[in-house]
Protein backbone atom coordinates (compact mmCIF):
# COMPACT_ATOMS: atom_id res chain seq x y z
CA UNK A 1 0.00 0.00 0.00
CA UNK A 2 1.60 3.51 -0.96
CA UNK A 3 2.46 5.72 1.71
CA UNK A 4 0.83 9.29 1.73
CA UNK A 5 2.30 11.94 3.63
CA UNK A 6 -0.26 14.86 4.11
CA UNK A 7 0.80 18.43 4.89
CA UNK A 8 -1.76 20.88 5.59
CA UNK A 9 -1.09 24.64 4.93
CA UNK A 10 0.84 23.33 1.61
CA UNK A 11 1.00 26.96 0.35
CA UNK A 12 2.47 28.79 3.11
CA UNK A 13 5.94 29.34 3.61
CA UNK A 14 6.81 26.01 5.81
CA UNK A 15 3.90 23.95 4.36
CA UNK A 16 5.36 24.79 0.69
CA UNK A 17 8.88 24.34 1.39
CA UNK A 18 7.82 20.81 3.11
CA UNK A 19 6.00 19.85 0.25
CA UNK A 20 9.30 20.16 -1.96
CA UNK A 21 11.20 18.10 0.13
CA UNK A 22 9.46 15.43 0.84
CA UNK A 23 8.87 15.06 -2.73
CA UNK A 24 12.78 15.26 -3.23
CA UNK A 25 13.07 12.37 -1.20
CA UNK A 26 10.57 10.19 -3.48
CA UNK A 27 7.54 10.47 -1.38
CA UNK A 28 3.69 10.62 -2.06
CA UNK A 29 2.44 14.36 -1.03
CA UNK A 30 -1.01 15.19 -1.19
CA UNK A 31 -1.04 18.88 -0.18
CA UNK A 32 -4.01 20.48 1.66
CA UNK A 33 -5.19 24.40 1.10
CA UNK A 34 -7.99 26.30 1.66
CA UNK A 35 -7.72 28.28 -1.28
CA UNK A 36 -7.52 25.56 -4.81
CA UNK A 37 -7.30 28.43 -6.81
CA UNK A 38 -4.09 29.42 -5.15
CA UNK A 39 -1.97 27.05 -7.51
CA UNK A 40 1.52 29.10 -7.86
CA UNK A 41 3.20 27.67 -4.78
CA UNK A 42 2.74 24.85 -6.83
CA UNK A 43 4.20 25.20 -10.26
CA UNK A 44 6.40 21.91 -11.15
CA UNK A 45 5.28 20.26 -8.31
CA UNK A 46 4.36 16.44 -8.80
CA UNK A 47 1.81 16.64 -5.43
CA UNK A 48 -2.13 15.81 -4.65
CA UNK A 49 -3.64 19.28 -3.78
CA UNK A 50 -6.70 19.31 -2.06
CA UNK A 51 -9.26 21.27 -0.72
CA UNK A 52 -8.77 21.01 3.43
CA UNK A 53 -10.31 23.76 5.77
CA UNK A 54 -9.12 23.11 9.55
CA UNK A 55 -12.53 24.40 10.78
CA UNK A 56 -14.19 21.87 8.14
CA UNK A 57 -14.45 18.49 9.63
CA UNK A 58 -16.06 16.46 6.53
CA UNK A 59 -13.20 17.93 4.54
CA UNK A 60 -10.30 17.07 6.50
CA UNK A 61 -11.94 12.77 6.61
CA UNK A 62 -11.76 13.32 3.02
CA UNK A 63 -8.11 15.13 3.13
CA UNK A 64 -6.99 12.62 5.59
CA UNK A 65 -8.70 9.46 3.63
CA UNK A 66 -5.32 6.56 3.42
CA UNK A 67 -2.92 9.57 4.81
CA UNK A 68 0.05 7.73 6.84
CA UNK A 69 1.79 10.58 8.13
CA UNK A 70 0.42 13.93 8.58
CA UNK A 71 2.70 17.10 8.96
CA UNK A 72 -0.13 19.59 11.06
CA UNK A 73 1.56 23.05 9.55
CA UNK A 74 -1.22 25.21 9.11
CA UNK A 75 -2.43 28.10 11.54
CA UNK A 76 -3.32 31.22 12.03
CA UNK A 77 -0.19 32.94 11.89
CA UNK A 78 -0.62 36.95 13.11
CA UNK A 79 -0.01 38.96 16.32
CA UNK A 80 -2.59 41.12 15.91
CA UNK A 81 -6.44 41.17 15.00
CA UNK A 82 -9.74 43.52 15.80
CA UNK A 83 -10.90 40.59 17.85
CA UNK A 84 -7.92 38.49 19.06
CA UNK A 85 -9.70 35.78 20.91
CA UNK A 86 -11.97 35.21 17.59
CA UNK A 87 -9.62 35.69 14.77
CA UNK A 88 -6.69 33.77 16.34
CA UNK A 89 -6.76 32.17 19.40
CA UNK A 90 -10.10 29.88 18.45
CA UNK A 91 -9.63 29.27 15.38
CA UNK A 92 -6.47 27.64 15.79
CA UNK A 93 -7.54 25.65 18.87
CA UNK A 94 -10.55 24.53 17.36
CA UNK A 95 -8.27 23.70 14.07
CA UNK A 96 -5.88 21.26 16.37
CA UNK A 97 -9.19 19.88 18.26
CA UNK A 98 -10.60 18.92 14.35
CA UNK A 99 -7.94 17.80 12.56
CA UNK A 100 -6.66 15.32 15.82
CA UNK A 101 -10.06 14.25 15.58
CA UNK A 102 -9.93 13.55 12.15
CA UNK A 103 -6.80 12.31 12.44
CA UNK A 104 -7.57 9.23 15.02
CA UNK A 105 -10.80 7.98 12.32
CA UNK A 106 -8.56 8.27 9.73
CA UNK A 107 -6.23 5.92 11.41
CA UNK A 108 -3.05 8.32 10.81
CA UNK A 109 0.00 6.10 11.84
CA UNK A 110 2.21 9.67 12.57
CA UNK A 111 1.37 13.26 13.37
CA UNK A 112 4.15 15.51 13.51
CA UNK A 113 2.10 18.53 14.97
CA UNK A 114 4.01 22.54 14.27
CA UNK A 115 3.63 24.33 17.37
CA UNK A 116 6.23 27.18 17.90
CA UNK A 117 9.29 28.43 20.39
CA UNK A 118 6.03 30.51 21.58
CA UNK A 119 4.52 28.06 23.37
CA UNK A 120 7.74 27.48 25.62
CA UNK A 121 8.33 29.89 28.62
CA UNK A 122 9.85 32.66 28.27
CA UNK A 123 12.09 32.89 31.25
CA UNK A 124 12.10 29.23 33.23
CA UNK A 125 15.80 28.39 32.25
CA UNK A 126 17.17 24.72 33.60
CA UNK A 127 20.49 24.47 34.87
CA UNK A 128 22.40 24.88 31.70
CA UNK A 129 20.64 28.48 31.82
CA UNK A 130 18.49 27.80 28.87
CA UNK A 131 14.59 27.16 27.95
CA UNK A 132 14.21 23.69 27.10
CA UNK A 133 10.98 21.37 26.19
CA UNK A 134 9.64 20.43 29.15
CA UNK A 135 8.33 24.41 29.86
CA UNK A 136 5.03 25.51 28.67
CA UNK A 137 3.96 29.69 28.10
CA UNK A 138 2.62 31.19 31.04
CA UNK A 139 2.67 34.92 30.38
CA UNK A 140 2.06 35.92 26.98
CA UNK A 141 1.92 39.45 27.84
CA UNK A 142 -1.49 39.68 25.91
CA UNK A 143 0.06 38.80 22.45
CA UNK A 144 -3.09 36.51 21.22
CA UNK A 145 -0.59 34.15 18.93
CA UNK A 146 1.94 33.29 21.91
CA UNK A 147 -1.75 32.46 23.63
CA UNK A 148 -2.69 30.44 20.53
CA UNK A 149 -0.22 28.44 19.83
CA UNK A 150 0.50 27.14 23.49
CA UNK A 151 -3.01 26.87 23.82
CA UNK A 152 -3.59 24.63 20.82
CA UNK A 153 -0.55 22.51 21.33
CA UNK A 154 -1.56 21.58 24.90
CA UNK A 155 -5.39 20.60 23.09
CA UNK A 156 -2.81 18.49 20.84
CA UNK A 157 -1.17 16.75 23.26
CA UNK A 158 -4.43 15.91 25.43
CA UNK A 159 -6.26 14.48 22.53
CA UNK A 160 -3.50 12.12 21.35
CA UNK A 161 -3.22 10.87 25.09
CA UNK A 162 -7.19 10.72 24.96
CA UNK A 163 -7.08 9.05 21.35
CA UNK A 164 -3.48 7.33 21.35
CA UNK A 165 -2.19 8.92 18.72
CA UNK A 166 1.74 8.35 17.59
CA UNK A 167 2.72 12.15 17.86
CA UNK A 168 5.31 14.60 18.55
CA UNK A 169 5.52 18.12 18.09
CA UNK A 170 8.06 20.62 16.47
CA UNK A 171 8.40 23.66 17.87
CA UNK A 172 10.22 26.58 15.14
CA UNK A 173 12.39 30.05 15.63
CA UNK A 174 12.13 32.65 13.37
CA UNK A 175 11.76 30.65 10.07
CA UNK A 176 13.49 32.43 6.56
CA UNK A 177 14.90 31.60 3.48
CA UNK A 178 14.24 28.40 1.66
CA UNK A 179 12.63 27.64 -1.99
CA UNK A 180 9.64 29.06 -1.78
CA UNK A 181 9.27 32.49 0.01
CA UNK A 182 6.05 33.87 1.39
CA UNK A 183 5.67 36.65 3.18
CA UNK A 184 5.01 35.10 6.63
CA UNK A 185 5.01 38.76 9.93
CA UNK A 186 8.79 37.30 10.90
CA UNK A 187 9.70 37.63 7.13
CA UNK A 188 8.22 41.09 6.89
CA UNK A 189 9.96 41.78 10.63
CA UNK A 190 13.47 41.47 9.01
CA UNK A 191 12.68 43.02 5.66
CA UNK A 192 11.39 45.78 7.30
CA UNK A 193 15.06 46.21 8.97
CA UNK A 194 16.96 45.88 6.12
CA UNK A 195 14.37 48.04 3.41
CA UNK A 196 15.12 50.53 6.51
CA UNK A 197 11.20 50.63 7.68
CA UNK A 198 12.15 49.98 11.21
CA UNK A 199 12.12 53.13 12.89
CA UNK A 200 12.02 52.24 16.46
CA UNK A 201 14.50 49.68 17.79
CA UNK A 202 12.32 47.18 20.12
CA UNK A 203 13.92 44.00 19.38
CA UNK A 204 15.95 43.13 21.96
CA UNK A 205 16.91 39.12 20.38
CA UNK A 206 15.29 37.19 17.56
CA UNK A 207 16.34 33.30 16.76
CA UNK A 208 16.50 33.52 12.60
CA UNK A 209 16.76 29.92 11.56
CA UNK A 210 16.60 28.62 7.74
CA UNK A 211 13.18 27.01 7.02
CA UNK A 212 15.23 24.46 5.71
CA UNK A 213 16.76 23.04 8.71
CA UNK A 214 13.47 23.23 10.11
CA UNK A 215 12.19 21.20 7.52
CA UNK A 216 14.81 18.35 7.77
CA UNK A 217 14.14 18.35 11.45
CA UNK A 218 10.40 17.70 10.95
CA UNK A 219 11.04 14.67 8.60
CA UNK A 220 13.12 13.31 10.96
CA UNK A 221 10.77 13.54 13.51
CA UNK A 222 8.39 11.98 11.50
CA UNK A 223 10.53 9.08 11.07
CA UNK A 224 12.42 8.84 13.99
CA UNK A 225 11.23 10.75 17.09
CA UNK A 226 10.28 9.47 19.78
CA UNK A 227 6.39 9.16 20.46
CA UNK A 228 5.15 12.13 23.07
CA UNK A 229 8.07 14.36 22.30
CA UNK A 230 8.81 18.22 21.65
CA UNK A 231 11.67 19.08 19.69
CA UNK A 232 12.38 22.64 19.32
CA UNK A 233 13.59 23.34 15.99
CA UNK A 234 15.44 26.37 16.73
CA UNK A 235 19.10 28.23 16.97
CA UNK A 236 20.44 27.83 20.84
CA UNK A 237 21.56 31.27 20.76
CA UNK A 238 19.83 34.13 19.79
CA UNK A 239 21.08 37.08 17.57
CA UNK A 240 20.59 40.62 19.10
CA UNK A 241 18.68 43.08 17.28
CA UNK A 242 22.14 45.51 16.80
CA UNK A 243 23.50 42.20 15.25
CA UNK A 244 20.79 42.41 12.79
CA UNK A 245 21.65 45.88 11.96
CA UNK A 246 25.21 44.74 11.49
CA UNK A 247 24.71 42.63 9.16
CA UNK A 248 21.66 44.83 7.22
CA UNK A 249 24.38 47.56 6.73
CA UNK A 250 26.98 44.65 5.09
CA UNK A 251 24.35 44.48 2.04
CA UNK A 252 22.82 48.97 2.95
CA UNK A 253 26.04 50.44 4.00
CA UNK A 254 23.82 53.52 4.14
CA UNK A 255 21.27 52.00 6.12
CA UNK A 256 19.71 54.42 9.40
CA UNK A 257 19.93 52.39 12.53
CA UNK A 258 16.75 52.50 13.81
CA UNK A 259 16.44 55.27 17.38
CA UNK A 260 16.02 52.95 20.81
CA UNK A 261 13.69 54.15 23.53
CA UNK A 262 12.57 53.65 26.91
CA UNK A 263 10.15 50.87 27.35
CA UNK A 264 7.68 53.31 28.83
CA UNK A 265 8.00 55.56 25.66
CA UNK A 266 7.52 52.10 23.44
CA UNK A 267 3.85 51.35 25.59
CA UNK A 268 2.58 54.49 24.95
CA UNK A 269 3.30 54.56 21.28
CA UNK A 270 2.48 51.06 20.60
CA UNK A 271 -1.19 52.17 23.11
CA UNK A 272 -1.36 55.40 20.04
CA UNK A 273 -0.73 52.92 17.08
CA UNK A 274 -3.06 50.04 18.49
CA UNK A 275 -5.61 52.80 19.01
CA UNK A 276 -5.37 54.28 15.85
CA UNK A 277 -5.48 50.14 13.81
CA UNK A 278 -8.80 50.26 15.73
CA UNK A 279 -10.29 53.00 14.42
CA UNK A 280 -8.97 52.79 10.69
CA UNK A 281 -9.05 48.67 10.48
CA UNK A 282 -5.31 48.49 9.76
CA UNK A 283 -2.56 46.93 10.91
CA UNK A 284 -0.48 48.69 13.83
CA UNK A 285 3.02 48.76 13.20
CA UNK A 286 4.23 48.39 16.91
CA UNK A 287 2.42 46.55 19.65
CA UNK A 288 1.87 46.63 23.66
CA UNK A 289 2.79 42.42 24.18
CA UNK A 290 5.66 43.33 21.60
CA UNK A 291 7.58 45.89 23.72
CA UNK A 292 6.52 43.58 26.88
CA UNK A 293 8.17 40.33 25.85
CA UNK A 294 11.12 41.90 23.64
CA UNK A 295 12.19 44.34 25.47
CA UNK A 296 14.13 42.73 28.27
CA UNK A 297 11.31 40.36 28.71
CA UNK A 298 12.31 37.03 26.75
CA UNK A 299 15.07 34.32 27.12
CA UNK A 300 15.68 33.00 24.11
CA UNK A 301 18.45 30.85 24.30
CA UNK A 302 17.15 27.39 23.98
CA UNK A 303 18.44 23.70 24.89
CA UNK A 304 18.49 21.47 22.13
CA UNK A 305 19.79 18.44 23.47
CA UNK A 306 16.71 16.46 22.82
CA UNK A 307 16.49 17.68 18.94
CA UNK A 308 20.52 16.80 18.78
CA UNK A 309 19.95 13.29 20.07
CA UNK A 310 16.89 12.45 18.52
CA UNK A 311 16.99 13.82 15.21
CA UNK A 312 20.92 15.04 14.76
CA UNK A 313 19.73 18.68 14.52
CA UNK A 314 22.07 20.48 13.74
CA UNK A 315 21.16 24.01 12.00
CA UNK A 316 23.24 26.62 10.42
CA UNK A 317 23.79 29.76 13.18
CA UNK A 318 21.11 32.50 13.19
CA UNK A 319 23.63 35.02 11.53
CA UNK A 320 24.25 33.05 8.77
CA UNK A 321 20.80 32.06 7.70
CA UNK A 322 20.12 35.90 8.16
CA UNK A 323 22.92 36.76 6.04
CA UNK A 324 21.61 34.46 3.16
CA UNK A 325 18.21 35.71 3.95
CA UNK A 326 19.53 39.48 3.33
CA UNK A 327 21.46 38.61 0.21
CA UNK A 328 18.72 37.40 -1.69
CA UNK A 329 16.49 40.06 -0.75
CA UNK A 330 18.81 42.70 -1.45
CA UNK A 331 19.69 40.64 -5.09
CA UNK A 332 16.05 40.90 -5.98
CA UNK A 333 16.21 44.52 -5.05
CA UNK A 334 19.06 45.37 -7.04
CA UNK A 335 17.52 43.09 -9.52
CA UNK A 336 14.27 45.41 -9.76
CA UNK A 337 16.13 48.64 -10.11
CA UNK A 338 17.90 47.46 -13.18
Amino acid sequence: MKKISLVTGANGHLGNNLVRELLKRGETVRASVRDLNDKEPFIGLDCEIVYADLRDKDSLHKALDGVNTLYQVAAVFKHWAQDPEKEIIIPNVEATQNIMEAAKEANVRKIVYVSSVAALSLDKTNLKGKIDETTWLENSHGNAYFDSKARAERTAWELAEKYDLDMVSVLPGAMIGGEFLKKTPTILAFDSILLGKMKVNYISEMTPIDVTDVVKGMITAAEKGVRGTRYILANEEPVTSDDIIKIAKKFIPSLEIPQKYTKEQLLNLADKLESEAKEKNTQPSLLRSQVELYYGGINRHYDLTTSRQDLNFNPKLGEVALEEYFKRVFASLRKKSL
